[in-house]
């Protein structure tokens, strides 16, 4: 059984983390990264935009060989500093697609709940989210 986090060790560290860039604005890789970035956004407030890419069903398990984008990017991220987040990041090939799809962003940062970011809260091999159902 994975032991789970309770909210508020896992909103400590959302307090406690640093962020060492500016960022223009946040993009939330949903639908995974839309909790993480709201509350990411209650300390930067700073503009959210979703990405909509889909690799895994619910329970995990990839849906497609490769992450894909589901919905157009309609937003103008040219030369932005972006702040990309995420709540998981096992192989990293969503993030990385991610980041192929904002060729020509200024400066991208990644965050994850969980995994290897550039700002990460937890690098765990089994973790509950605790806003999850």
């Amino acid at each position: 059984m994975i032991a789970g986090k309770s909210f508020e060790e896992v909103m400590q560290r959302f307090r406690e983390i640093t962020f060492h860039e500016t960022f223009d604005m946040i993009v939330a890789i949903a639908n995974g990264g839309i909790v993480p970035a709201a509350i990411i956004n209650q300390r930067l407030n700073i503009a959210i935009q979703l990405l909509k890419i889909n690799l895994r069903d619910t329970d995990q398990q990839p849906r497609y060989d490769s992450p894909k984008l589901v919905s157009p990017i309609d937003f103008d991220y040219k030369d932005k500093s972006i702040l990309l987040v995420e709540d998981r990041i096992k192989t990293g090939a969503t993030v990385q697609y991610a980041i192929d799809l904002l060729h020509g962003a200024g400066q991208i940062k990644t965050f994850a709940v969980n995994g290897k970011a550039d700002y990460s809260l937890y690098d765990e091999s089994c973790f509950r989210f605790p806003w999850i159902v």
